[in-house]
């Protein structure tokens, strides 16, 4: 019985043995077969990222470039990319780029949409020669500057922070250097246009709100309406902004603005000049967000002020306690600035929340030391939203942003 039951342990354990050597064997090639498929996927896929960059680039080039390729021969594999117009009133772009590899196939579509000067946080074309950025200024969000960055005793840059010329230091670069916490980059040239402002006219007339053979033009906001009229003592005619301006756009052809109010929505006001002494936009008083962005992150309402020459804080009773500013700011051949800053007594703080973008660097007070003598301390917060979103029609840079990427 015993030599029986040897034998019998002996086959049981052989048949055993027989499964688990089959089974590994299986669970080997198996193994063998995802890593086949996973390295033909990662290459097919490896494939189509290279297709969508090399588009991207000739798009960055070329704004207009919409030729895609077809068959192109490319790491043992082939991609295809096409270029399809989303927009073309907004011109918002769309890439998609198919990569094979031994018979794998991966498909990556990105979106792209010009990129607008919104963005920033603060942009200047020049920076006025001998004004500084001092330990007691901090900078939230992008910034860029065609000119020097001019830095004393250490300011902070919270965002990332460009310049097209180098940085200069008051004394000497140990005592000055600035803080740059998402990075610094030189040589890096954004050109202004210098006809963003007048473009803005199209919008108005395909259904935005226009203004002309008007030298000035008073707008006040109440949230989705807004008042007008065109002298000091006149009386304010009201329309409602989603009836009278459905695209945002709100323009007043080779005139003087003269805004306040509080916005519900999204617009942009705009004006430019084709006579000396028009194209500037004055802010009378407060002009701020039915929703303050610090209170509900999440408002949708969103205002652009564009001026083809400056956009100027008023020298008036009601701008002598402070100016709350709620907007991004667009000066294409001035510069944001207070009107009167070296005469006006001292008015408190300009509180704002958006950005300011202009050509040149304007003052808003005059210092002594700490002390202000006339003017505006400056309290200036990036409106976070700017980064991915813009007022309408807001002039753009002339390049391409990613917006989407799907894979």
């Amino acid at each position: 019985m015993a030599g029986k039951a040897t034998l019998f342990m002996i086959i049981g354990f052989t048949l055993l043995f027989m499964i688990a050597i089959k089974n590994f064997g299986r669970i080997s090639t198996d193994s063998v077969g995802n890593l086949v498929d996973y390295y033909n996927e990662m290459i097919s896929h490896n494939i189509a990222v290279s297709g969508v960059n090399i588009a991207a680039n000739q798009i960055f080039i070329d704004n207009n470039w919409s030729a895609g390729y077809s068959d192109k021969n490319f790491s043992g594999g082939k991609y295809n990319v096409s270029v399809q117009t989303l927009d073309a009133y907004l011109n918002i772009k769309q890439i998609i780029s198919v990569g094979t590899y031994n018979g794998t196939t991966s498909t990556i579509k990105v979106t792209l949409a010009p990129s607008k000067f919104s963005k920033f946080a603060y942009y200047s074309v020049s920076e006025g020669g001998t004004i500084w950025w001092t330990g007691k200024d901090t900078v939230w969000g992008p910034f860029h500057t065609q000119d020097y960055l001019r830095a004393a005793n250490h300011p902070v840059f919270f965002g990332k922070a460009t310049s097209l010329k180098k940085i200069i230091y008051y004394d000497y670069k140990s005592k000055d250097k600035p803080y740059f916490l998402d990075g610094y980059e030189q040589g890096v040239s954004v050109e202004m246009p210098t006809d963003a402002v007048d473009n803005m006219e199209t919008a108005a007339d395909l259904s935005g709100l226009k203004f002309e053979n008007k030298d000035t033009v008073y707008l006040y906001f109440v949230n989705d309406s807004l008042k007008y009229k065109y002298s000091y003592g006149a009386s304010y005619t009201t329309v409602y902004l989603p009836d009278e301006s459905p695209n945002g756009m709100i323009f007043a052809k080779n005139a003087i603005v003269r805004l306040k109010g509080t916005v519900k929505g999204q617009y942009t006001v705009a004006c430019n000049n084709t006579t000396s002494g028009k194209g500037t936009i004055y802010l009378d008083d407060d002009i701020v967000y039915n929703k303050d962005p610090k209170h509900y992150p999440n408002t949708t309402d969103m205002l652009g002020i564009c001026a083809e020459n400056s956009v100027l804080i008023t020298k008036n009773s009601a701008n002598n306690s402070n100016i709350n500013i709620h907007a991004s700011i667009y000066s294409e051949k001035g510069g944001f600035g207070a009107d009167y800053y070296d005469t006006r007594p001292v008015s408190g703080n300009i509180n704002l929340i958006g950005g300011i973008i202009q050509k040149t660097r304007k003052a808003v007070g005059t210092f002594s030391g700490t002390t202000i003598n006339h003017g505006f301390a400056k309290r200036y917060q990036y409106d976070n939203r700017f980064m991915s979103a813009s007022p309408p029609f807001f002039p753009g840079t002339g390049k391409f942003e990613i917006v989407s990427w799907l894979e």
